[in-house]
């Protein structure tokens, strides 16, 4: 018996030197240093020169640090959406830009001085501001090469940067194209403030966490009514701020709240009854003895309780577990019931009004409309410098604040009681304990107090540190002025499409209306982010542009000392913007105050305002020195889109609409997309300290770029999302499948030339089915970058190659690949539609495998341009119909049928391969969806037979059994025409004889 010939020679085995390894994190560094050989941007820029713009404005991180998983996912969705508008054909340039000012940089420069132990404030304020100038241009330079990494393509030669001289100049422009149109003011209002940085910070700026306070009842007495019965007794407080107390100068009542008086009765608690446990000489307790409390009657409840708990308690401490304590305190209901409104007029004073002064001034008791009956006790004392409500309040009636509080959060050394103390937020200054409630203590005042209120509290988001509302004089832009927006048109230098504006005619509207009229004409993806801005906008207090610290762009204006106005002359600001432009924020000082002024104003009769602007004005300034100045001329205004995280809602999405508002009438941008943040694993927040996080740094030292430009495509970015080891390994084997799909590709194509391309018309049915797919495909792909759903692109690109290509297309067609002659019609149709995939799909992956795709397109077309130059590839149209598309459903339907019939029998080793298995299809009725008599299911299937029993009825049962035909020696297809196992079919023989 002679051995079988071998026929492996003979075959037309796919060819590639494309790796199945990747390699990325060692072959991405090598082809991001060829695209910056061949200046990349710039060779872009000029091809895509004179097409249709589209605008994407880079939102500026802050320059301190390393980049993290939350840069690199909103730099990967920016880099999408403008390599998807310019596959589409459109000039779609990326200037990436840097937030360089304000307290992030300045704290961390502070941090240096402190670890040294030197004060900051000693050192020269020019001199202090070099130093955060340079700490920015490090991590600039730093986070820049980061970025790179990750294949983002943009002008990193020529990026943006807060600090630029000229974009600190056109900051001041701004800002006093405000002031000159009458949209700014100096004012005391409360704001968030931070004791720890000394300084007002926006609401952006904040961040609120869990905390445990002390919380107390505090009693007024009542000194004079309209009622009668009221005078003598005492108008309860709660509050969770002790420290607010020694600044109350009112009492807030709810109009349509109940109120009753209430009074304890229990031994002890009434004069001249028995005092078994020395009631009257206890400095706690003696303050509820014989005494009536005004209290809202919805919490008399909440109200006994915390006495009663503190009664409990103290008598414990004092007589130990062993007194009997039934009975203490009994709480009765004194008889008398008040509305509300029948509380005008009455006046109550101070606990501590023994000190004199401040502190013996009446307090009157003010009508609230914001008093609830939630917690508390119905009764609200009224702080102006401390709180937003109070302020109004108290304004309305006549009431300013005091401004006892520094800006350390001490109170002034002058200050009559705990001057010089504190600070405010410290716990134990507010503690049960602390000064403030011993004092109370002392004079009669504290009914309760206990240090175990869990509530959420506001916290600067950089130091961590608790804030507090402080009253100060700050720079405010008003929020319901009548802006007059013809008048802000006149400071606006022309732009390319001022046109844009709308004409404001003869009514005025405030900054809110038409930053809410701008929100209304954005489009926002996903559309909630709308709602999430408007209730913001909606409800915001005036802009506090103000800030005083050292590192930042500063408020350029002069304040008459006599009138309190600031100056608005035209000549003395073109000065001001020159002065900044020539020297940056170091411009504006004593030294040049004069120069400024000019010949027409004396110095002496001005005050040069000191204060910084609010780091959000500086950037939502941006499109105006980026998208305006002309440094990019490929750029233009407004910007097709903005993308940054949903914080930005009340961050940077909103600084640039009230900013643009405000000097535009419009907002900067057509279109917001947000994205969310991202968690670990487990959906539990990032934090070092609990070591969870994820460094990109590292993904892309062991993994390559590509992986994570992968991951962050792939998830549901518009809302919160996960990373983590199982995460990325599923993310990897969807990589390998797609870069196995690019493997077959170019393997399967080789030695491809325009020769052996066929018409579509002349192709067989299943390649024009194909073609009819990726058509389809294409049209959905075009949605998904309209919609900026990349979750969409990626799944629909992955499902296509996984499912119609690797396990349909190619596993079907492979035998033809292989075993057909090269000139054989068939063949020449399926590598026609080989090339044409090829094409298509690695267009279509550039803009999410930047690497791969290059490596993928170099691979075939060594010395061709980059894929990147690419159009939006156009595909030839095919004659298709519905009924082909069920057609080839019923046949795809079938397929798996027969897989799914054919594998217990591979389990079984009854037959090794389809190949082996002879096929029959039962049908059971008539419900004929299509005719699949001219398709070749054995083909299909890839089985040795195929028959159907009833082939107009597609409803049936498979039946498997291995085939009895012989085995080809070449191709491995058992057919009824080889006579032998190892002998040829016809086709084979006809092409290893030819």
């Amino acid at each position: 018996m002679t051995d079988p010939i071998d026929y492996r020679d003979t075959v037309f085995l796919p060819k590639t030197d494309f790796p199945m390894k990747a390699g990325l994190p060692q072959k991405e560094p090598g082809i991001l240093t060829r695209w910056q050989e061949q200046d990349f941007y710039a060779e872009l820029r000029n091809r895509r020169r004179g097409r249709e713009k589209f605008i994407l404005h880079d939102g500026p991180p802050y320059a301190n640090g390393d980049m993290h998983i939350g840069h690199a996912l909103n730099h990967i969705l920016k880099d999408m959406v403008v390599r998807t508008q310019t596959l589409l054909g459109k000039d779609a340039p990326y200037v990436p830009g840097w937030d360089c000012h304000g307290l992030p940089i300045e704290w961390k420069v502070e941090e240096q001085y402190r670890k040294k132990k030197l004060n900051k404030d000693e050192v020269p304020q020019q001199e202090f501001r070099a130093e955060c100038r340079a700490y920015a241009q490090n991590w600039v330079d730093t986070q820049r090469e980061q970025l790179k990494r990750l294949g983002i393509n943009a002008d990193w030669d020529n990026p943006y940067l807060t600090m630029d001289f000229q974009a600190e100049a056109t900051i001041v422009a701004e800002l006093l194209k405000f002031a000159e149109s009458g949209q700014l003011y100096r004012g005391a209002k409360p704001v968030m403030w931070s004791p720890v940085e000394k300084t007002a910070l926006a609401e952006a700026e904040i961040e609120y966490e869990d905390i445990t306070s002390t919380q107390i009842d505090v009693a007024f007495e009542i000194v004079g009514s309209p009622i009668d019965e009221l005078v003598g007794a005492h108008a309860v407080i709660w509050t969770t701020t002790p420290w607010t107390i020694p600044v109350n100068q009112a009492i807030a009542y709810g109009p349509d709240v109940d109120y009753v008086l209430v009074g304890i009765r229990g031994k002890g608690f009434e004069i001249g009854r028995p005092d078994p446990f020395g009631i009257a000489e206890d400095p706690v307790l003696s303050s509820l003895r014989d005494r009536r409390f005004l209290i809202a009657s919805d919490l008399e409840g909440q109200f006994f309780n915390r006495v009663e708990s503190l009664v409990r308690q103290r008598l414990k401490e004092v007589h130990g577990e062993a007194v009997d304590l039934t009975g203490y305190p009994i709480f009765e209901t004194a008889g008398a019931r008040y509305k509300g409104s029948d509380l005008a007029g009455t006046i109550v004073r101070h606990p501590m009004h023994e000190l004199g002064g401040f502190f013996s001034k009446p307090r009157p008791m003010l009508a609230g409309d914001f008093v609830t009956t939630d917690s508390g006790t119905g009764l609200v004392h009224m702080a102006p410098d401390h709180g937003e409500d109070d302020f109004d309040l108290c304004k309305a009636n006549g009431i300013e604040p005091v401004f006892a509080v520094e800006g350390d959060g001490k109170y002034r050394a002058d200050w009559l009681w705990l001057g010089g103390e504190g600070s405010v937020i410290n716990p134990k200054f507010n503690a049960p304990d602390g000064p403030i409630c011993t004092a109370l203590h002392a004079a009669g005042g504290l009914l309760a107090a206990s240090a175990d209120y869990k509530h959420s509290y506001p916290h600067s988001w950089r130091s961590k540190a608790k804030v507090i509302y402080r009253c100060t004089p700050q720079w405010f832009v008003p929020m319901d002025k009548p802006l007059d927006l013809n008048r802000s048109a006149e400071l606006v230098e022309a732009r390319p499409t001022d046109e844009s504006r709308p004409s404001t005619g003869s009514g005025l509207r405030s900054l809110r209306e038409t930053a809410m009229t701008a929100i209304a004409e954005t489009r926002w993806v996903p559309e909630k982010g709308q709602n999430r801005i408007t209730a913001m906008v909606e409800g915001r207090p005036d802009w506090v542009l103000s800030r005083q610290r050292a590192w930042g762009v500063p408020i350029t204006l002069f304040v008459d000392r006599k009138s309190g106005q600031y100056l608005c002359d035209a000549g003395v600001n073109a000065r001001i913007i020159a002065g900044i432009r020539e020297n940056g924020v170091d411009g504006w000082s004593d030294e040049r105050a004069q120069e400024y002024l000019g010949s027409d104003y004396a110095l002496a009769d001005y005050e040069r305002v000191t204060d910084i602007l609010d780091v959000w004005f500086d950037s939502g300034c941006t499109h105006a020195f980026v998208l305006e100045s002309g440094r990019w001329p490929d750029l233009q205004w407004p910007a097709d889109l903005y993308l940054e995280g949903s914080d930005q809602h009340r961050g940077w999405f909103q600084s640039s609409l009230l900013q643009s508002c405000g000097t535009r009438g419009r907002a900067p941008y057509n279109a917001v997309l947000t994205h969310g943040f991202t968690m670990d694993q487990k959906g539990m927040k990032m934090s070092k300290s609990l070591g969870n996080t994820i460094n990109p740094l590292d993904l892309m030292r062991d993994n390559g770029a590509d992986i994570l430009r992968l991951w962050a495509l792939t998830v549901d970015f518009t809302e919160d999302h996960r990373i983590g080891k199982e995460i990325l390994q599923g993310v990897s084997d969807q990589y390998r499948k797609l870069r196995n799909t690019f493997r077959y590709l170019l393997g399967a194509l080789d030695g491809f030339t325009d020769a052996e391309k066929v018409a579509v018309a002349d192709m067989p049915e299943l390649e024009r089915y194909m073609l009819h797919l990726l058509a389809d495909m294409d049209a959905k792909l075009k949605v998904a970058v309209n919609d900026f759903d990349f979750n969409t692109y990626v799944r629909l690109l992955t499902e296509f190659c996984n499912e119609d290509l690797s396990a349909f297309f190619f596993d079907i067609r492979k035998d033809c690949l292989y075993c057909d002659a090269p000139t054989d019609a068939k063949r020449m149709a399926y590598r026609t539609v080989l090339d044409t995939l090829f094409h298509a799909l690695v267009r279509y992956a550039a803009p999410v495998l930047v690497f791969t795709s290059e490596e993928v397109w170099q691979t075939r077309f060594p010395d061709a341009d980059s894929v990147h130059f690419s159009d939006w590839p156009e595909l030839a149209e095919v004659d298709w119909s519905d009924e082909l598309s069920t057609k080839w459903s019923d046949v795809r339907h079938f397929r798996h049928a027969v897989n799914e019939a054919i594998e217990p029998l591979r389990r079984d080793k009854v037959v090794g391969s389809s190949l082996q298995a002879a096929v029959k299809v039962e049908l059971r009725n008539t419900d004929v969806r299509s005719d699949l008599s001219n398709v070749d299911m054995a083909e299909v299937a890839i089985v040795s037979d195929f028959a159907w029993a009833i082939p107009e009825d597609f409803n049936g049962n498979v039946q498997v059994e291995k085939t009895t035909n012989h085995k080809c020696g070449r191709c491995w297809r058992h057919l009824p025409e080889v006579l032998d196992d190892g002998a040829l079919c016809g086709r084979c023989a006809d092409v290893v004889g030819g």
